[in-house]
């Protein structure tokens, strides 16, 4: 990408998004485009369209998306499959149109069968059963993946998808219900210093494992697989399963390549905050996938890999939070 290329980043306000503005800013790209979803609704395929047209972006980051955590994904099913399903099929179908050299379709961990072999490579895409609790997200998401080797095959677009680990960082969402663990987290035991609570309580067992990425790893990751020659990012397109008879889909995992159990990210949270008192778990809250672990093979091969520490990225993620939520 020149200095001055026109670069599309969608959902630029979002965890992932303004990461990547931040990364990309920091590299001196002066072509940003950049729409809140007041300015443009990307479920609106005229509006999405009109917006291709005019602007010519030649790079997307296709980051925006309707995300959220157990409860959010259990409470509006519809909404996460529908909304998520409109936007990515708007934006990829009108980059198409428009001519974008190349587009990075963003997703999630969670399209990866809930019992996938640990850890978890592309090919292992569509060889089990989902996680029911995010199916709905799951599987828009594992159609943007296809939509993307689709329009590859079809038009000979240079659509990529990168499914990033559990992330985490500035500009999370802390909402007390509908965000994610780590931003629940940081929020709970926040409260519970600030009020002088005895213990805190986590949902599930406390067991499962988990990986995190820190948002702005996952930013220079992104721009990393965008910067490739020719040669080497077309490598990652996958190849077309009927001419080769090969599962290759334009698909790269980004994680760090280890993980902590539920258990030991609270007690490290409650450390960053810290919060001295107890930690109990509510077992009869769900626990989720056993187990989340990104093979980063690929990415690895590529010659990118993750550099900061979890406990750092949260030192991070939590002065942001302590700063606008001083009172608790």
């Amino acid at each position: 990408m020149q200095k001055d290329a026109r670069i599309y980043v969608a959902g630029h306000r979002g965890l992932v998004g303004s990461a990547i503005v931040r990364r990309l800013q920091a590299a001196g790209h002066t072509g940003l485009i950049l729409r809140t979803h007041a300015e443009l609704d990307l479920t609106d395929e005229a509006a999405t369209r009109a917006f291709f047209e005019k602007e010519q972006p030649e790079y997307v980051f296709l980051a925006a998306a309707k995300v959220g955590g157990i409860v959010a994904n259990n409470s509006y099913p519809a909404q996460f499959i529908r909304e998520n399903l409109a936007i990515q099929t708007n934006v990829i179908h009108s980059a198409y149109l428009s001519g974008v050299q190349r587009l990075l379709f963003l997703g999630s961990s969670c399209i990866y069968p809930k019992l996938a072999p640990q850890p978890m490579r592309e090919r292992d895409l569509l060889t089990g059963p989902l996680e029911p609790t995010n199916r709905p997200y799951a599987l828009a998401k594992i159609a943007g993946v296809e939509m993307c080797w689709s329009y590859n095959r079809q038009y000979g677009t240079k659509y990529l998808a990168a499914m990033p680990t559990n992330l985490y960082g500035p500009g999370d969402n802390y909402h007390p219900t509908n965000s994610h663990v780590i931003p629940a987290l940081l929020r709970k035991f926040h409260e519970a210093k600030a009020h002088g609570a005895p213990q805190v309580t986590v949902w599930g067992t406390g067991t499962p494992r988990r990986e995190f990425l820190f948002s702005d790893d996952m930013a220079d990751a992104c721009v990393y697989l965008m910067q490739l020659p020719d040669e080497r990012y077309t490598a990652l397109l996958g190849s077309d399963e009927s001419v080769t008879g090969r599962f290759e889909p334009p698909l790269v995992n980004i994680g760090v390549g280890e993980d902590v159990t539920i258990a030991e990210l609270a007690a490290l949270v409650a450390k960053v905050v810290g919060y001295a008192g107890g930690i109990v778990y509510d077992t009869s809250k769900p626990d989720g996938t056993p187990r989340k672990l990104m093979d980063v093979g690929l990415m690895k091969a590529a010659g990118w890999q993750a550099r900061t520490p979890l406990e750092d990225g949260l030192r991070v993620a939590y002065a942001e939070f302590a700063a606008q939520n001083p009172a608790g």
